[in-house]
């Protein structure tokens, strides 16, 4: 059996939706009917939360959204996925991310904060309004799509975490459960999957905790149920399926970043200046596209982040 090591892989290349996004579940049905209607007989309830598909209420447009580019088709969105917990093909996560249970869900807020707690992702879903962002999303193999993520700013749950002075550094801990993700099985990576965010970049307006995509409960293979985006940053950076968020001092040791540090830096900012050890990262692939589109500094949102990187040497901090 080959296994390769993670200098080798690359961080991430009709049925209706719902049947489609819930099939296997569709295909067991049958058999579960009756187990339902007993725990229903028994009193027992079932989690506010719903599956993929179900619409979200309240949600509104943002005004920090993208706006004047077509959006990727939802069926591309969900059936071409870097998620390496359940598989390294792109194909990998919508065939395998069934196995995950999205409810109950808790997220831990820990480390440097004066208001440590455990959220549920009712509780989080009530935190604050929930918006649309429409935000350009680039690999870092050089494609790209335009995805409705549904959410609302990350610093609203920092606020109210109310971290310290010592709180320099925000770390992302995704599940990671051998049970409900196949991937974990292999040592592609360091399990769990880790990332983290300086606290000016984790508090900027546009880095949203994300608990929906198209109006819609985040389907599994996209990260369910809760995730971070930062658009102006490489997909790898953007943890899924979140069970801590740790306030640190200290930058954190993230998971691409321990296993090839020399191709996956800790910024990882899109930059078409700085190259891919082994590929150029000068144009990108829309995907739903023919041909090649040049690729935008910090993704298009320069005017929004370079700021942040004043006086940095962006190809020494890539």
């Amino acid at each position: 059996m080959l296994i390769k090591r993670p200098s080798d892989i690359l961080p991430s290349e009709i049925t209706s939706r719902e049947l489609y996004l819930n099939r296997r579940d569709f295909m067991k049905s049958a058999t579960t009917l009756g187990a339902v209607a007993g725990l229903a007989a028994a009193g027992l309830a079932f989690p506010k939360v719903a599956r993929a598909g179900t619409k979200l209420q309240g949600v509104r447009k943002s005004a920090l959204s993208t706006t004047g580019e077509e959006l990727t088709s939802l069926k591309d969105i969900t059936t071409y996925n870097n998620y390496y917990e359940f598989g390294t093909g792109k194909e990998d996560p919508s065939e395998n991310a069934h196995k995950l249970r999205p409810t109950p869900w808790t997220v831990a807020i820990e480390g440097e904060v004066k208001k440590a707690k455990t959220l549920s992702v009712d509780e989080l879903l009530k935190l604050a309004p929930l918006e649309e962002r429409v935000y350009r999303m680039r690999c870092v193999e050089g494609w790209s799509m335009v995805i409705p993520w549904v959410g609302y700013s990350l610093s609203e749950l920092i606020k109210r975490a109310e971290p310290t002075a010592k709180a320099k550094y925000v770390e992302f801990v995704s599940l990671a459960d051998e049970q409900q993700m196949p991937g974990v099985r292999m040592p592609v990576l360091d399990w769990p999957y880790v990332e983290g965010l300086r606290m000016d970049e984790a508090m900027h307006p546009l880095t949203i905790l994300c608990l929906g995509l198209y109006g819609e409960v985040l389907p599994n293979q996209n990260g369910a149920p809760v995730r971070v985006v930062v658009p102006w940053k490489y997909g790898f950076k953007n943890g899924k399926s979140l069970v801590k968020i740790r306030f640190v001092e200290t930058q954190p040791k993230t998971t691409w970043e321990l296993a090839n540090p020399r191709e996956y830096g800790f910024f990882s900012n899109v930059n078409p200046q700085v190259d891919h050890p082994r590929w150029s990262q000068a144009k990108e692939r829309r995907i739903g596209e023919f041909g090649k589109r040049a690729t935008l500094m910090f993704n298009g949102y320069g005017d929004q982040v370079a700021s942040l990187y004043t006086g940095m040497d962006l190809k020494k901090y890539f």
